[in-house]
C-alpha cells in the first residue's frame, strides 16, 4: 500500500506520538482508580520505567501499544513497507529492550503485568481486566 502522505508530513505525525499519558494509559488508570486500586506512575528507580507501579501487590503494569511492541497477532502490529529495514530494527529492539526490563524486574521480585491497547480500548475492558488480576478483598 502507497504512503497517502508525504515523508515530511508522515515524520510529523511519528513525532507527535507520546510515550506517556496516551489514551490507552488513561483508559487503565481510570479503571483502577474506580476499582480503589492506587498506583504511581513511571517510577525511575525501576526498569523499564513501568507506566503503573502497585506497590501493596508488588506489581507493575505496561500499557503498550500494539504497533510499537508488535502483539503478535493483532491487526494494528503493521509493519510500514517503506524503510522496512529500518522499521524492522527498531521493532526489534523495542521487544529486547522490553523482555530484559521484564526480566529485570522479575528478578527484582516484581510481578509484570502486560496490558496491550487492544486489550483495554474502553474503560469496561481494562477494569475487567484489572479486576481478574487484583481481586478485591485481597
Amino acid at each position: 500500500m502507497v504512503d497517502r502522505v508525504t515523508t515530511e508530513k508522515r515524520s510529523e505525525i511519528m513525532r507527535a506520538i507520546r510515550g506517556k499519558d496516551t489514551e490507552p494509559e488513561m483508559v487503565v488508570r481510570s479503571a483502577a482508580h474506580r476499582l480503589g486500586l492506587r498506583f504511581r506512575l513511571h517510577d525511575p528507580r525501576l526498569p523499564g520505567r513501568p507506566d503503573m507501579v502497585l506497590r501493596k501487590w508488588k506489581t507493575v503494569i505496561f500499557i503498550n501499544g500494539c504497533y510499537w511492541h508488535r502483539h503478535r497477532g493483532c491487526r494494528k502490529a503493521t509493519t510500514p513497507k517503506s524503510n522496512a529495514e529500518f522499521w524492522n530494527a527498531k521493532f526489534l529492539s523495542n521487544r529486547k529492550r522490553d523482555r530484559r526490563n521484564y526480566r529485570e524486574l522479575t528478578d527484582l521480585g516484581w510481578r509484570v503485568v502486560v496490558l496491550w491497547q487492544c486489550e483495554v480500548a474502553s474503560i469496561a475492558q481494562a477494569t475487567d481486566r484489572l479486576r481478574t488480576l487484583f481481586k478485591q478483598g485481597e
